[in-house]
């Protein structure tokens, strides 16, 4: 039996009532199926999907996220493909759309990141697991909220995702979201990913600059590089995964933000 459903693309796909082959090219989305219950019907991920470590290894490995093994996705035979407009490159997607039903997130937001749990919970056939799992990040996002209004948490922040050229994350962005969620201002303003050079973000005052441990895996040299040039900003080494991935990992990312608002 098969059933039309809507992407975040607004595109209308046709997929089974229970896929039973699936194919995911985004970690984060990966991590989110194995957290709703399935097993048996992820037959290939990305070599980025590493979450959970034990079903990645089990796994076959489709290529790179942008940069994807199409034969071997066609000798796998799936049902379902589920992949990230972002995350994946377009080109390959649309090939991938001619031949299979591909559906698609597009994630700005915390509101998104949610809608899109609800939305494959209701793919696969897993529609109480992707409820529970709203409810915590719900929950625990809210009380973030509030607890950054009564801390008093009001801090211009900026945020490294990679190195030469200096790559900040911006407005429309799913961590610029989070950003704002626990209290901070990001003083990178442009939309996306733009360049901004350090002279250019010393002008902007922030207090503080978080460097990420991917995509570029940012260490404690450069930590300590950047500390040299901006000696009056407070440096910080941040988990990459807590503030990018829009999964069921937003669950764990409820506890590690309680814990970041303190050292703020």
């Amino acid at each position: 039996m098969q059933r039309s459903v809507t992407d975040q693309l607004q595109r209308t796909i046709v997929v089974p009532k229970s896929p039973r082959r699936i194919i995911s090219l985004v970690p984060s989305q990966t991590e989110l199926l194995f957290d709703l219950g399935l097993d048996a019907e992820i037959i290939g991920l990305t070599k980025f999907c590493v979450h959970p470590i034990a079903k990645f290894a089990e796994r076959t490995k489709v290529g790179g996220t942008k940069k994807l093994n199409i034969e071997l996705i066609r000798s796998l035979e799936p049902d379902l493909i589920i992949g990230n407009r972002e995350e994946n490159d377009q080109a390959q997607v649309e090939l991938l759309m001619e031949e299979y039903p591909v559906w698609m997130s597009d994630i700005c937001n915390l509101d998104d990141a949610m809608q899109a749990i609800s939305a494959i919970g209701a793919l696969v056939d897993r529609e109480p697991e992707a409820a529970y799992l709203n409810h915590l990040i719900h929950a625990g996002f809210s009380d973030l909220r509030t607890l950054a209004l009564q801390q008093g948490i009001d801090k211009k922040a900026a945020y490294l995702i990679w190195n030469k050229p200096f790559m900040f994350a911006g407005r429309n962005t799913f961590i610029d979201d989070l950003m704002t969620t626990i209290g901070l201002t990001n003083v990178v303003r442009e939309k996306r990913y733009p360049v901004v050079s350090m002279e250019e973000l010393a002008a902007r005052q922030p207090e503080l600059l978080f460097l990420s441990s991917e995509p570029y895996p940012f260490k404690e040299k450069d930590l300590e590089e950047m500390q040299l040039v901006l000696p009056g900003v407070k440096v910080m080494l941040v988990d990459g995964e807590m503030f990018s991935w829009y999964g069921s990992r937003l669950v764990k990312a409820v506890q590690y933000f309680f814990q970041f608002q303190k050292e703020l």
